[in-house]
């Protein structure tokens, strides 16, 4: 431990200078964690009827396709969508690449988050509701969905945060967001520890901001109640 040069650890005067520069790539990190949020739920709700399906055609591809990409490493997916389909003629921009890659990869997860959660409902709210002429769909949004939620809620979170940490693999691709900026910089100043301290931080600050917001979320369902 004595020989370990404790000022080449932390630069503060370093971190305090690029983080104007580093801080620009939180748009990226945000549009790209916020937009695969959206419509990896979006798919992933439709995957979790599919694999709740008794159709064995909508539940085979929907469980072939959560066990696919759950088993697929992400930047793996990014690599293919980015440097493997310009071989096939299809070209995508770095940030439509990584769009299509974590909102295709979190779907499978959030499905199987979103058939838990509808699976936890009481069968006999789906009875009661037929009786009383609900179509399947009025019952879902009406009755299962508002209580599905809440269960799911926490979990949900949970996928949000690790896609906003994992909107850092998207600097293998090119994508300007914060870890690639920060690289940058280490690279300029031959001090990546600095920078990489100093991102972690600020993905810690993102992280921790979005628990505040899910706990809020958490307890105003719990009045509502």
């Amino acid at each position: 431990m004595g020989n370990i040069q404790w000022e080449y650890f932390f630069n503060f005067r370093l971190a305090i200078e690029s983080f104007p520069y580093v801080i620009q790539g939180i748009g990226y990190t945000l549009l790209i964690s916020l937009v695969s949020m959206f419509f990896g739920l979006l798919l992933g709700f439709f995957l979790a009827l599919g694999r709740m399906s008794k159709n064995l055609l909508l539940q085979i591809p929907a469980r072939g396709y959560i066990s696919f990409m759950r088993g697929v490493p992400v930047l793996v997916l990014l690599f293919i969508l980015y440097f493997g389909f310009p071989m096939l003629g299809i070209n995508f921009t770095a940030v439509t690449a990584a769009l299509l890659g974590f909102s295709l990869n979190s779907a499978a997860y959030m499905a199987e988050i979103n058939r838990s959660a509808i699976s936890s409902i009481d069968k006999g709210q789906w009875e009661a509701a037929a009786s009383l002429g609900l179509s399947y769909w009025q019952t879902m949004r009406r009755i299962i969905l508002p209580q599905a939620i809440k269960i799911a809620m926490p979990p949900l979170s949970n996928v949000l945060l690790d896609l906003i940490k994992g909107t850092s693999l998207a600097a293998m691709i090119t994508v300007p967001e914060l870890f690639q900026k920060a690289k940058i910089v280490g690279g300029r100043e031959f001090d990546y520890m600095t920078m990489y301290i100093l991102v972690a931080l600020i993905y810690w600050g993102i992280c921790s901001i979005i628990s505040v917001l899910q706990n809020y979320l958490e307890k105003r369902y719990e009045v509502n109640e």
